[in-house]
């Protein structure tokens, strides 16, 4: 029998109500398989554990993640807290630049044609591998001068973590129908220039994937006029951050929008929207992102039983979306979020 220690990070806003459905599934996978035994664990993180006791994420909190097998997190930060620099509380980013969780891990795929607001007649299936460690992202813990008349963000870029990220999205694409887009800006930044540079020597290790680039506006054009291009995608920090949203889109929004934070040793998987504070508690909040979440941790935990557990939640979900009036209100449906983790446990039970 195979036990995984899994912390839980509820988080804030609606993290709370999404991630119990996300556990509900979860069990429902460990009641099916017999080998296989999750013993979960919740920690306090997020905006709402800086109210209470003046710091997003504890100690004690970040000791558990670094010994645990895999984190699944709700949603963190709220709007009105904020540092004195005047960014949000944003704990997750924490937990990826001290946890060097780089490949932020963003598949999107459309479970039926009636999510989309596109006119599609084919399946959109793409993954995004988003840098989690610089980028312009680098910048964020800078402090801005009182009185400052220009502030100046600094865009960074590594080898190091430039390599490590594209032979984690080749390899992926290995798995896939091998094709790897890189999404930069060679033609006006030298950073992206860099970027392409190392992109390139790192495609010649992968011959039998191919690889292209697209500058990053021509690719949020690409991802509304034929998303069906694109298998895998790798960019920059915020490029990644943005496009991730705009892809989310054209499936649904960001209710039907996985992500993972994977390194090499760690990784946190977590709905890719955020706390969504106005609507905490109410029991309208999709919670699909979240279960889709807990079917990419269990693909990541190295077990052939858990992959059977993540091939499993991936069927129920499909079935749950074969009907479209079965959905919760941003799909345009009437059911609740409890409703939807009930129905998906009780599927993937039978």
């Amino acid at each position: 029998m195979k036990c995984f220690h899994i912390v839980v990070l509820p988080g804030d806003g609606i993290g709370a109500d999404v991630v119990a459905e996300g556990v509900r599934v979860l069990r429902a996978v460990e009641s099916k398989l017999t080998n296989l035994t999750f013993q979960l664990a919740e920690h306090p993180c997020g905006a709402g554990e800086y109210l209470k006791n003046g710091d997003p994420l504890p100690a004690s909190t970040m000791q558990a993640c670094r010994q645990s097998d895999a984190i699944l997190l709700g949603a963190m930060g709220l709007p009105n807290v904020r540092w004195p620099g005047g960014t949000e509380m944003a704990p997750q980013l924490d937990l990826r630049e001290e946890m060097e969780l780089y490949a932020g891990v963003r598949p999107i795929r459309l479970y039926h044609p009636a999510h989309s607001p596109l006119k599609v007649s084919e399946g959109i299936d793409l993954v995004l591998y988003r840098e989690n460690t610089e980028g312009l992202f680098a910048s964020r813990k800078n402090t801005r001068p009182t009185g400052a008349t220009e502030v100046i963000d600094s865009l960074r870029v590594s080898r190091r973590a430039s390599e490590r990220l594209f032979r984690a999205a080749f390899r992926h694409a290995q798995r896939r129908r091998k094709h790897v887009t890189l999404v930069d800006k060679a033609n006006v930044l030298p950073s992206m220039a860099f970027f392409r540079e190392i992109f390139n020597e790192i495609a010649a290790e992968f011959p039998g994937v191919c690889a292209d680039h697209v500058y990053v506006d021509a690719a949020a054009l690409y991802l509304v006029q034929h998303p069906q291009r694109f298998d895998v995608l790798v960019t920059e920090n915020m490029f990644g951050d943005i496009l991730s949203d705009l892809a989310a889109g054209i499936v649904g929004g960001m209710g039907m929008a996985p992500s993972g934070d994977i390194g090499d040793h760690n990784a946190v998987f977590q709905p890719s929207h955020g706390s969504a504070p106005d609507i905490a508690g109410k029991g309208i909040a999709n919670p699909i992102a979240t279960i889709l979440s807990v079917a990419m941790m269990l693909e990541w935990l190295p077990s052939e039983e858990a992959r059977r557990g993540a091939a499993m939640v991936y069927s129920a979900v499909e079935r749950f979306c074969e009907d479209p009036d079965r959905a919760t209100p941003d799909l345009g449906g009437s059911m609740t979020t409890q409703q939807t983790g009930e129905w998906i446990a009780a599927d993937l039970m039978r």
